[in-house]
């Protein structure tokens, strides 16, 4: 939906603006950045104070908690001795060795390398969490209870105002509690991807593992929550996040489609099921994205386009009838757009108000003008990222430190928080605090 936009005024825009507006720089720059960082941090940031232990991997913890160091919180990464596996997962890897897969969801953190199955390694993460606000894990349920450390029994009594978050596939309990869970597995479980692809290539995987990064996020808004309940009852308490129940909230409308109608949803590709238009269409450059969510909305944009007479067609009078005779609408429309420059297109009837946009490719969004103006492309030496969505006014976040080497905090960690430097050196003979990955 889009909001604040005025319906009758419509925009004289320039051309080569436009398609520049949405293109960026023709060509995309991988190299090392030779200017000043572009790091988007200034200030502590809004969770400036909240200290986080870090026992997960992959994907759904780590962005959980990259959510959370974005926007000031200490984020103490404990990985396994042979590191966190995303450290592997490429190519591309950087000089150093880490996959991209790993630099894009760990910046701002300090990574500890810790031998958890050694009971001198469990008694290290007791006193680390004795200044701790919050503990993200990715285990399989039950290995914490395994190792004495499950919450109800321990972790709740010894630290009352502990916040467990425990990250997995289908919880510990049910028909399917206890397995493990993927993302592509729980696309295919909940529905996602028999709602995903066209009635011809049948049920698609989603492009990017979106239930781990929903997972995420929807972890990092339990946690803020059980931290905002704290502030009132001073306890801690136990955030239960899997996969499955994450992947099921993100069916919206499908589900609730049948929940009305009894039917089952199918794949339409990239037409919505309620809507119409509301799809992708080719023009002379590109293909574009254009939506009309309502009926003056539809009107507007046949004026727009110069067609009143498809505006007062029975046919599509109104969304009801548009959307039983889509494919007519369909052809007019891409009719219409056949000779038109879809950059060009697109920008002027954003300005008029009407949502539309160009169909890009990564490469094209990561160099696009107003990608840069969002600070939404980070920079910290030679790292590259992401940068953070949420824009606070008072408070902004974002990238403060490159992902880090495996280790490369250990000692510092442990010695800030009143381990003595004989201690670290006892715990590295022993092989607990792991200094080297093994492979």
């Amino acid at each position: 939906m889009l909001h604040g936009a005025n319906f009758d005024k419509m925009l004289e825009v320039d051309p080569e603006s436009c398609a520049q507006a949405f293109k960026g720089s023709s060509s995309v720059n991988h190299d090392p950045p030779m200017a000043e960082d572009k790091a988007s941090t200034q200030g502590p940031g809004a969770l400036a104070g909240l200290k986080v232990i870090d026992l997960t991997r992959v994907l759904g913890g780590p962005y959980c908690t990259m959510v959370l160091s974005d926007h000031g919180a200490e984020v103490i990464k404990l990985e396994p001795p042979q590191g966190d596996e995303t450290r592997e997962w490429g190519p591309p890897f950087d000089d150093a060795g880490d996959a991209s897969y790993f630099i894009g969801i760990n910046r701002n953190k300090k990574s500890v390398g810790l031998d958890l199955s050694k009971p001198a390694g469990r008694e290290v993460l007791m006193r680390l969490l004795e200044e701790a606000d919050v503990l993200v894990e990715n285990f399989k349920p039950g290995t914490m209870e395994k190792w004495a450390l499950g919450y109800e029994d321990v972790l709740s009594k010894r630290f009352a105002r502990l916040i467990h978050c425990r990250v997995s596939g289908f919880g510990a309990d049910g028909p399917l509690g206890g397995f493990p869970g993927y993302d592509a597995i729980l696309q295919a479980m909940v529905g996602l991807m028999s709602i995903n692809g066209t009635e011809t290539s049948g049920p698609t995987r989603l492009g990017n593992p979106i239930v781990d990064l929903a997972t995420g996020l929807f972890s990092a808004i339990a946690i803020l929550m059980a931290l905002h309940e704290r502030e009132k009852s001073g306890k801690g308490q136990f955030c239960d996040m899997t996969l499955h129940d994450c992947g099921m909230a993100l069916l919206h409308p499908h589900a609730a489609n049948f929940f009305l109608n009894a039917k089952r949803p199918k794949a339409t590709g990239n037409p919505h099921p309620n809507l119409a238009p509301y799809s992708k269409f080719q023009t002379r450059t590109c293909e574009i994205f254009v939506a009309a969510g309502n009926d003056p909305a539809f009107r507007k944009f046949c004026e727009f386009l110069d067609m009143p007479d498809m505006a007062s067609d029975p046919r599509f009078a109104n969304n009801s009838a548009r959307l039983v005779h889509r494919d007519a609408l369909t052809k007019k429309l891409n009719a219409r757009f056949a000779d038109e420059d879809g950059y060009e297109l697109t920008r002027r009837m954003l300005a008029a108000g009407l949502p539309a946009g160009p169909v890009l490719n990564v490469d094209e969004a990561m160099a696009a003008d107003h990608t840069e103006h969002r600070n939404m492309v980070t920079e910290i030496g030679a790292y590259r990222g992401l940068g953070t969505p949420i824009k606070l006014s008072r408070t902004p976040g974002g990238a403060r430190s490159a992902p880090p080497r495996f280790n490369e905090h250990g000692e510092a960690v442990l010695c800030a928080r009143g381990f003595s430097e004989a201690e670290v050196a006892a715990l590295a003979r022993e092989g607990v605090l792991v200094k080297k990955r093994r492979k």
